[in-house]
C-alpha cells in the first residue's frame, strides 16, 4: 500500500513507531504486542489496492438456476370455484373452533393420552410424519391386510389430531410440525389423513402470524391450488378441502391475494 494511499485512511487508534529486537522476524508468531502491531503493519503495506477476481463466465452460464416466485393461487378447475357465501360459513366454522379450542387448552391437555400415544420430539420430522400420517401413508402401502381390517391400529393409520393431543402442542411445536407436513405434501399426494392435520394445525397457529409461519401458510395455498388443478378425477369431496385449506389461509389468515374469486 502506498503512502498517500495511507494518508485518505486514517488510523482509528494511533500507533508509535516501536523500537523492536534486531532479531525480529515477521515470519514467526509475534512474542510481544509491539511484534504484532508491526507484523499488521508489514501485512497491511504487502496488500494490493485493487484486487479483481478471475471468473470463468462458461462455468456461470452452466450453473445458473431461474427462480421464478409466484405470488398468487392458481385459479380453480372451471364449475369447482367456492362461492363467497361457502367461504364465509368456513370461515366463521373455523373461528368458532379456534375460540373453543382456546377456552378449553388448559383442560385437553391435563388429560392423560392412552398409552399406546407416543408423541414425538419437536425437532423428529419422520417421527411427526409417521405420527400424523401413519406408517401406511408414509411408507406408501397402497392397502391394509384383512387382519389389519379388525381393528384400528393408529400406529399404521396415524393418529387423528385429538384435542388431547394438539392441546400440548406449544407454536414452535405446532410449526415444526405444520412445516414438516407442508414439505411432505410439496411431493405427496393430498390425503385425508393429511387435511385432517393441516386443519388441526392451522387452528392452533396464534395470530398475529410469525414469519416463518406466515411463509409456511402461503405455501401451503400455493400447493393446495397446484394439486387442485391437477386432480385428474375431480373428486368433489377432495377438492373441497383443497379449497377449504385455501379459504382459511387467505380470508382468515388475510393472505387476500390467495384468495378464490367467488364463482
Amino acid at each position: 500500500m502506498e503512502p498517500g494511499v495511507e494518508e485518505l485512511m486514517p488510523r482509528l487508534l494511533p500507533v508509535d513507531d516501536c523500537d523492536l529486537a534486531e532479531d525480529f522476524d515477521p515470519t514467526v508468531p509475534p512474542r510481544t504486542p509491539q511484534e504484532y502491531l508491526k507484523r499488521v503493519q508489514i501485512e497491511a503495506a504487502r496488500c494490493p489496492d485493487v484486487v479483481v477476481a478471475q471468473i470463468d463466465p462458461k462455468k456461470l452460464r452452466k450453473k445458473q438456476t431461474v427462480n421464478i416466485a409466484i405470488s398468487g393461487c392458481q385459479p380453480a378447475p372451471e364449475g369447482y370455484s367456492p362461492t363467497l357465501k361457502w367461504q364465509q360459513q368456513q370461515v366463521a366454522n373455523f373461528s368458532t373452533v379456534r375460540q373453543s379450542l382456546n377456552k378449553h387448552r388448559s383442560h385437553w391437555r391435563s388429560q392423560h393420552l392412552d398409552s399406546n400415544v407416543t408423541m414425538p420430539k419437536s425437532e423428529d420430522e419422520e417421527g411427526w410424519k409417521k405420527f400424523c400420517l401413519g406408517e401406511r401413508i408414509y411408507s406408501e402401502i397402497d392397502a391394509l391386510s384383512d387382519n389389519e381390517n379388525l381393528g384400528i391400529d393408529y400406529i399404521k393409520v396415524g393418529f387423528p389430531p385429538l384435542l388431547s393431543i394438539v392441546s400440548r402442542m406449544n407454536q414452535a411445536t405446532v410449526t415444526s410440525v405444520l412445516e414438516y407436513l407442508i414439505s411432505w405434501f410439496g411431493e405427496k399426494k393430498f390425503t385425508p389423513e393429511l387435511g385432517r392435520w393441516l386443519y388441526a394445525l392451522l387452528a392452533c397457529l396464534e395470530k398475529p402470524l410469525l414469519p416463518e409461519a406466515h411463509s409456511l401458510i402461503r405455501q401451503l395455498a400455493r400447493r393446495c391450488s397446484e394439486v387442485r388443478v391437477l386432480e385428474e378425477n375431480k373428486n368433489e369431496e377432495q377438492i373441497s378441502a383443497l379449497n377449504l385449506i385455501i379459504c382459511l389461509v387467505s380470508r382468515y389468515f388475510d393472505q387476500r391475494d390467495l384468495a378464490d374469486e367467488p364463482s
